[in-house]
Order: structure tokens, then C-alpha cells, then sequence
């Protein structure tokens, strides 16, 4: 077992207060053409394992590149991510993503599902790219749980927003992640189809143990996780 992953295991086995993310003086500068813009300073927190953070904030808050920093996608201008003890700006591209592919999952607003794969495929691919043994079956059996049992062999097309939404959940879920990430997981859907995905998120989050941390402008569903992390003008008001 390599590095990476016995530090999941690590993690796994730690008491409920073990920080599973860290962020140390976080900041993310750019550069335009009359000033060099800072969209978020210094921010410093903690997320203990098995918590649900929200990240709450009106738009242009830094929610979304707080997210992106958090699960390098995004590098920052100066400070600090570790997650599951990592350092994640001390790695390799190719280091980040396969932390990521261990110990991470992640629910977008705008669904982010191959066009061209089946509900089925999209969630058997990180399983495949991380070359998991039973891709299939694993993803099927959560496609079930999450009600879509008879769309298995249909495309992204062909599924409603809140289908997409589920495929994607499912697609989130199959790796067993240490950490979810969801960025507006609800912004693309209608009132109904948004409480419905919220209330399969919650479930699925508390039936793995996932840590989950959350981005919303939502006040109703930053209140349904633990703890809420608050951001103003890139600067976080409230850890």
C-alpha cells in the first residue's frame, strides 16, 4: 500500500476530531491590468474528520476559489492546503491528482458528466482511472441507491438536471472519498429537484462518514451542516 493511501487509511482511523483539511494563510492574488486583485487573503481553518462545513457567501465572495484551493485545482499565490496530512502545493500535478483520486470527491454545480458515457460509465470512470477492481458492479449498486437503477444505460442527454445531479452524487460517492467538495450543488436545479438532491446528499454523506464541505450563497443549507464558514470580500469573517 503506498504513501498516499495509508495516510487515508490513517485517517480512517482517527478519532472524529483529526483534521482532515487544513488551510494556513491561504491567499489567491491576480494580476489585472491596472492592479493585481486579491480574491482571497490569509484565509486559516480547520475541517475535522466527519464534520459537514459550509462555505457561505454572497457571489464573488471566494467561495468557489477557496473550494478550488482546498482540493488543488487551483494553486494559491501564498499559503498552505493539507489534507489527510499532505501538502498538497508540495506535490507533483500528477501527486495532486492521485491524492485526489484517493481521498476526494466532488459535486458541481453544473454536473461536470461526460457527454459521451452512460450514467453507468460516468460513475465507473474514477474507479477505472484509479484501476479499481469491480468498477462495474461497485458503480451500479450506487446507482441504485441513489433511484437510478433504470437509467443505468442512458446519457447525460437524456436525463433530467436532477438525474444529471444524482448521476454525479453517485459518481462522487463510488470512490468512498475521505472528503466530498460540492460547489452550489443545487444552483442549476428547480426548488423542488434542489431539496430533493440536498436531502440524498445528507444521506449519503452520513450513511459513508464522508467530510464534507460545502459551498452555498444558501443560508437554509449552509444551516443543515455543523459548522458554517463564513466569507466576505475574500476574507473569511467567521471560522
Amino acid at each position: 500500500m503506498n504513501a498516499l493511501r495509508d495516510s487515508r487509511q490513517e485517517q480512517a482511523d482517527s478519532s472524529p476530531a483529526s483534521p482532515i483539511v487544513r488551510a494556513e494563510a491561504l491567499t489567491k492574488q491576480v494580476a489585472t491590468p491596472d492592479h493585481e486583485l486579491t480574491i482571497l487573503k490569509a484565509a486559516t481553518f480547520e475541517v475535522r474528520a466527519g464534520e459537514a462545513v459550509a462555505i457561505l457567501g454572497p457571489s464573488g465572495s471566494g467561495k468557489s476559489t477557496l473550494l478550488g484551493l482546498l482540493a488543488g485545482l487551483d494553486s494559491p499565490s501564498s499559503g498552505s492546503v493539507r489534507i489527510g496530512g499532505q501538502d498538497l502545493f508540495s506535490l507533483s500535478e500528477d501527486g495532486r491528482a492521485k491524492l485526489r483520486g484517493q481521498m476526494v470527491g466532488f459535486v458541481f454545480q453544473s454536473f461536470q458528466l461526460m457527454p459521451a458515457l452512460t450514467a453507468l460509465e460516468n460513475v465507473m470512470l474514477p474507479l477505472e482511472l484509479a484501476g479499481g477492481a469491480g468498477a462495474r458492479a461497485r458503480a451500479r449498486a450506487v446507482l441504485e441507491r441513489v433511484g437510478l437503477a433504470e437509467r443505468l444505460g442512458h446519457y447525460p442527454r437524456q436525463l433530467s438536471g436532477g438525474e444529471q445531479q444524482r448521476v454525479a452524487l453517485a459518481r462522487a460517492f463510488v470512490t468512498r472519498p475521505a472528503v466530498l467538495f460540492a460547489d452550489e450543488p443545487t444552483g442549476n436545479l428547480d426548488t423542488t429537484t434542489g431539496q430533493a438532491i440536498v436531502e440524498l446528499l445528507f444521506k449519503l454523506n452520513r450513511d459513508s462518514g464522508t467530510t464534507l464541505v460545502l459551498v452555498t450563497h444558501d443560508e437554509r443549507l449552509a444551516a443543515r451542516c455543523g459548522r458554517i464558514l463564513r466569507l466576505d470580500g475574500g476574507r473569511l469573517v467567521t471560522a
